[in-house]
């Protein structure tokens, strides 16, 4: 597609028109396990799905071409997507990792470690200080969460990325609460930017997938290497799914975004809550680097409530029309407590290091009306004030 496109006319036409054989409008479902060869020595463009599939490459290169990248991979869920990255290091490499990232992905690096896979330190990424001293030690790859799961907290990814291109290491950024329509870590100098496809990308909670995108020709032959050979390639009807749901994004990130400004705003001034963090506030003290970075907050944000996990639990007990569940980016609101539920498989000085308290709450704002949102929060509010 022409580059002066915007970003929601490459959304909106993504895979329009591109079946040959048909002229179908929508992208066809291609399930087929396997293809044809011409002779032992000659095959086509597909011959076996889990190392390409004519439905996964629609989805991928219209993620690809969003973030401003060369190529990339499908995988089958976020997790696969950044497990797959390891995969570019050797034996005890070392890793910089965010002290505050997502639960799964502490995990995932602990214990990876633990096997003696990689080495990893998880840091303060907003401390400049504690980054150089990071640089010092040498990693191979830098990975960045921003805005940080689930503290909202934003990093410098130009910074970041820049100091580690300076050692020779590969910088990844986690875009998943952002999306390509809010912040492109490749242009800001990533090396390679990952989503969790079941987040915003998808949109309707009714697919679990991932994928990763590289603007190095090399590194994008590598990823696609490793997961072909590590089978982590996503299915095809889920790819299928993911491809209908990225065409709403923008219209679903405008609505979401809005209400969460809303709904950020109206807990600011509640009595009963203690700290908001949103990217969106007006008082931000990073207010110039998200300006820089972003193209928005994005629909993501937590609160801490006055009191104990026992006020946090009463208080999500009491709600009707945010749903508890620990996912988020559907067109639904969701909410949960982060220490038991997306970040407990971190150890509780982890969590403690991280400023993830009991009496935080995190929010996936959805496209409910503004006042019904509220009015839930309110009633709830209410009785746990009692």
């Amino acid at each position: 597609m022409t580059k002066n496109k915007s970003d929601q006319t490459r959304i909106v036409r993504a895979g329009i028109g591109m079946d040959p054989s048909t002229g179908s409008v929508a992208a066809p479902l291609h399930t087929s396990s396997t293809y044809i060869w011409q002779d032992i020595e000659t095959k086509g463009d597909f011959d076996y799905g889990r190392t390409k599939n004519p439905t996964r490459e629609i989805l991928t290169s219209s993620l690809v071409e969003l973030e401003g990248g060369l190529g990339g991979e499908i995988v089958n869920s976020g997790m696969a997507a950044i497990d797959l990255c390891l995969n570019l290091l050797k034996a005890d490499d070392l890793i910089i990792a965010p002290h505050d990232c997502y639960g799964g992905t502490h995990r995932l690096f602990t214990h990876r470690a633990l096997q003696g896979r990689v080495r990893v330190e998880f840091v303060d990424q907003g401390d400049t200080a504690a980054v150089k001293a990071a640089m010092a030690l040498k990693p191979k790859m830098v990975f960045i969460e921003t805005p940080s799961n689930p503290l909202m907290r934003i990093v410098d990814i130009a910074m970041i990325s820049e100091a580690a291109r300076k050692i020779g290491a590969l910088s990844v950024c986690d875009n998943t609460f952002l999306s390509p329509l809010r912040q492109k870590p490749l242009e800001l100098g990533c090396d390679m930017v990952l989503h969790s496809n079941t987040k915003y990308i998808n949109g309707h909670s009714d697919v679990v997938g991932g994928c990763i995108i590289a603007k190095d020709q090399d590194i994008v032959e590598q990823l696609r290497w490793w997961a072909n050979c590590a089978g982590l390639t996503g299915a095809p009807f889920d790819a299928w799914l993911t491809l209908r749901g990225l065409r709403t994004l923008p219209a679903r990130m405008d609505i979401q975004e809005a209400n969460a400004a809303l709904l950020a705003e109206y807990l600011t001034g509640h009595d009963q809550v203690d700290r908001v963090y949103y990217p969106g506030l007006s008082n931000h003290p990073q207010a110039e680097l998200i300006k820089r970075q972003q193209s928005g907050p994005g629909a993501m944000l937590s609160f801490e409530i006055k009191g104990d996990l026992q006020t946090a639990k009463t208080f999500l007990s009491g709600l009707e029309i945010f749903s508890l569940a620990a996912s988020l980016g559907g067109t639904e609101s969701l909410i949960c407590q982060p220490a038991i539920m997306t970040h407990a498989g971190m150890a509780p000085e982890a969590r403690q290091n991280a400023g993830i308290k009991d009496n935080l709450i995190r929010i996936s704002v959805g496209m409910e009306q503004i006042n019904d949102l509220t009015g839930d929060f309110e009633n709830s509010f209410s009785q746990t004030s009692k």
